[in-house]
């Protein structure tokens, strides 16, 4: 999965875009036999290979280190700078970013950049809006004109010894932590081959695979829109249980240099935790965190937002500029002549002839009040009524407005 290493930001547009080209020559082969072959072979382990527990173990830890190379190391680390790590911790993390299989540091940075910069666009890499498939794993099995895409500065990664060597030996690396590793160490020590291979090393990488995937698809389709809904970017605890962490994508998008994803003590973000382990070791410094004050702001002003969306949504009785205007003689009048049942509350007339039968003080204080101003009565006069009462009579029993000389 390298990409071809790009010394300057421009690209000459090819003359024959993959765009145009027949299917069998728009497919990216490498990409197409990797992602395909790999299930089959875990598949086929499976169903012919006992699994040990001790291999199981091993699969799961090399997993887990594996996963940190893209979260904590090609993510929060080199494609959005997030923190600075020690080059020991830059070490680690270039190997096992190395043993995920996922391209090199260079390739995953430079289009992920991409993505944050020309999010839900035509531009992006793997654009949401073109459909749960494509921005999940199709985006790699076909080749894209790069000058169709959008631009990002990858200037850093360039200039960056690490980046550079590791770019360089990728497929060497590929072969040694991302094979030879997991496979030997089975093998050496507790005898298990077969396992180590196909479950250490393939099954461990077709699942580590669609991990990742799913911070291009599952988190830009389900959970929560928590700080800003302009983009296809939702917070889900479920996303982040699969991702390690990775699953608080609106924060993410809107706060995309914070070395955290989760900021609540009870969200799951084992890779906050490893980086945050790696500050108290020495190995890592210059955490990077969004000020409180304004990622407070965006989540009230989202809840704020959806309270409004709700709020539209009910009944609140006629408008006020709407309602009929009775003079206190016209107010009056309705009630001897006509035997409205009306009184005033707080300059408003309200016809209470509905509310008889349901009104919990009974009919007698509703009786009492026919043709009078009660303000005072049903403000603790003679009881202190709740939002309910308010409520339920703007909507159902207002019906204009007293006008007073």
């Amino acid at each position: 999965m390298t990409g071809m290493y790009v010394e300057r930001p421009t690209y000459k547009r090819e003359k024959f875009p993959p765009e145009t080209r027949p299917l069998m020559k728009r497919l990216h082969w490498v990409h197409v036999i990797l992602l395909s072959t790999t299930p089959l072979i875990a598949l086929y382990g499976m169903l012919t290979t006992a699994v040990q527990v001790k291999t199981l173990v091993w699969g799961v830890l090399y997993y887990m280190f594996a996963g940190l190379g893209i979260t904590a190391g090609y993510h929060r680390l080199w494609a959005h700078t997030a923190y600075s790590a020690t080059y020991p911790l830059q070490l680690f993390l270039s190997f096992a970013g190395s043993a995920a299989v996922q391209g090199s540091i260079f390739w995953w940075a430079r289009d992920h950049r991409v993505h944050h910069r020309y999010t839900d666009t035509t531009q992006d890499p793997y654009d949401a809006l073109q459909g749960f498939w494509h921005c999940h794993i199709g985006w790699m099995l076909v080749k894209k004109d790069r000058c169709r895409l959008g631009y990002a500065d990858t200037s850093d990664l360039k200039t960056d010894p690490l980046v550079r060597w590791q770019h360089k030996y990728y497929p060497l690396l590929v072969l040694l932590f991302g094979v030879v590793v997991p496979t030997t160490v089975a093998g050496l020590l507790w005898g298990d081959w077969r396992g180590g291979f196909f479950y250490a090393t393939v099954l461990r990488m077709v699942l580590l695979h669609h991990a990742t995937f799913c911070v291009n698809s599952l988190a830009h389709t389900i959970g929560r829109h928590t700080y800003d809904d302009v983009q296809t970017a939702r917070d889900s605890w479920i996303t982040a249980l699969v991702t390690m962490g990775e699953g608080y994508h609106n924060f993410h998008h809107q706060f995309p240099n914070d070395y955290r994803n989760a900021i609540r003590f009870y969200q799951y973000d084992p890779t906050k935790w490893f980086i945050r382990t790696m500050s108290t070791l020495g190995l890592a410094y210059d955490l990077k965190t969004f000020p409180a004050n304004e990622v407070e702001k965006g989540f009230i002003q989202m809840r704020m937002q959806e309270l409004e969306n709700k709020r539209t949504k009910l009944v609140f009785g006629t408008p006020v500029n709407k309602l009929a205007v009775y003079t206190e003689e016209e107010f009056l009048d309705q009630v001897k002549t006509y035997n409205k049942q009306w009184m005033v509350i707080e300059g408003f007339v309200y016809d209470v002839k509905p509310f008889f039968n349901d009104h919990p003080g009974g009919k007698a204080l509703l009786k009492g009040g026919i043709g009078k101003d009660m303000t005072e009565a049903f403000n603790g006069g003679v009881y202190q009524h709740h939002n309910s009462a308010r409520n339920l009579m703007n909507t159902s029993l207002r019906i204009g407005i007293l006008q007073r000389l």
